[in-house]
């Protein structure tokens, strides 16, 4: 039957996602967005509602909106203007790709480093090119959906998932593959959904035993964990022991974007060869650069900041446990409420929303169906007065 012309195009598709939203509308599922018309801080204000607290973003160490960090995005803009307008290995690279990189693979404990849009890509641009053909990919089950699909990109190895911090399992796992020609264990530092750490030095004592390399995404760990901010690695005392790790520009480094690879200077330059993601889109901007640069500089000046960071995570732990709350347990800025149900995860995030605090509510399909979460996020910037609000706000949803 020909179609109507006057009708769009792929109606069987347009009819399937309309159902699949109205899907949603019924459950209670759907996100909705809300607008920012403020810079990122302890408080924002969002349109339509005025001034919340914010308990929902990764700008830990308070640095989105710090003047130095502003500045430095402003002084590369007026220097390098918006972009290169092209790839690295053509005219996409500066100075100040090569310095910020070379500051980041110091501040982790590595030789070198290479900037991408984001660590989603550094993740996809880094492990498909790592894993050739009958290489193991060893890969903790809670690990970011990056890491999925940077996993599920590299066809010509196999992969095996193990069990969330499971080191017999995990052993169990490389012993099997013993005669692969590579094993590559791969792992967050911190998993994003339950604020909890990767059992490192037992990944390492293993990765040795077994001659396997370690990659680890420390995107929530840097500027989080250990005494000056270097990451779960420092925590664990560890540094230079991680043979690559990646992280992002977008969280404790000024909040804006891109992301990294930090590794020996060998597998660094096998990358600027052939690494898709590199090769193939342009670079990251100079103002991001700039800004991440200055707040690289701020953390090394002031490690202090991590230290309130912590604090303001054991005083709302304390005061949510005191509520009835049972929040899970973990070292990291990230305070999961396990509530059950997607729709009551979200009910819930309306409810604080409504008292003034914005917190998310995470369901399917970011974590299981059953498991669904409040995810609690500190900042170093906040203020006791901001955390005693948000706990008044806890206390009266409940």
């Amino acid at each position: 039957m020909a179609r109507d012309e006057r009708e769009p195009r792929g109606s069987g598709i347009r009819a399937r996602v309309a159902r699949e939203l109205q899907a949603m509308d019924a459950a209670g599922t759907r996100k909705r967005l809300r607008h920012l018309t403020t810079a990122t801080g302890p408080t924002a204000q969002v349109e339509g509602r005025g001034e919340v607290i914010v308990l929902c973003s990764n700008n830990y160490l308070g640095l989105a909106a710090h003047p130095e960090v502003v500045a430095g995005a402003e002084a590369a803009l007026r220097r390098y203007g918006a972009g290169p307008a092209s790839v690295r290995f053509i005219s996409g690279t500066t100075d100040l790709h090569r310095d910020l990189e070379q500051a980041l693979a110091d501040w982790v404990g590595a030789e070198a480093a290479l900037t991408y849009a984001s660590c989603w890509t550094a993740n996809e641009g880094l492990i498909p090119v790592l894993a050739a053909a009958g290489d193991v990919l060893l890969s903790d089950e809670l690990n970011h959906a990056s890491i999925i699909d940077a996993c599920r990109l590299a066809r010509g190895a196999e992969r095996e998932v193990y069990r969330h911090a499971d080191m017999a399992d995990l052993e169990g796992r490389l012993r099997a593959h013993a005669g692969a020609p590579g094993r590559i264990i791969v792992t967050d530092g911190v998993f994003s959904m339950e604020g909890d750490l990767a059992p490192l030095p037992e990944i390492v004592a293993l990765a040795d035993r077994y001659d396997a390399l370690v990659v680890c995404d420390d995107s929530h760990g840097l500027g989080v964990l250990g005494a000056r901010g270097r990451g779960t690695a420092e925590h664990f005392g560890l540094l230079g022991r991680i043979d690559v790790i990646t992280g992002t520009l977008g969280k404790a480094l000024g909040g804006a974007a891109g992301g990294f690879v930090a590794a020996g200077r060998d597998l660094v330059d096998y990358l600027i060869q052939r690494s898709r993601p590199q090769l193939f889109s342009n670079a990251v901007p100079p103002a991001v650069l700039g800004a991440a640069a200055a707040a690289l500089d701020v953390l090394r000046r002031e490690p202090e900041r991590v230290q309130r960071l912590h604090a303001n995570v054991a005083y709302m732990r304390q005061g949510l446990r005191a509520q009835g709350y049972r929040p899970l347990e973990g070292a990291s800025a990230i305070v999961p409420i396990l509530v059950g149900p997607t729709a009551e995860a979200m009910a819930q995030s309306e409810r604080l929303f409504d008292a003034g605090v914005l917190v998310v509510g995470f369901g399917y399909p970011v974590v299981p169906e059953g498991a669904a979460r409040l995810r609690v996020q500190l900042s170093a910037a906040h203020e006791r007065t901001h955390l005693d609000r948000a706990l008044a706000a806890f206390a009266a949803v409940r």
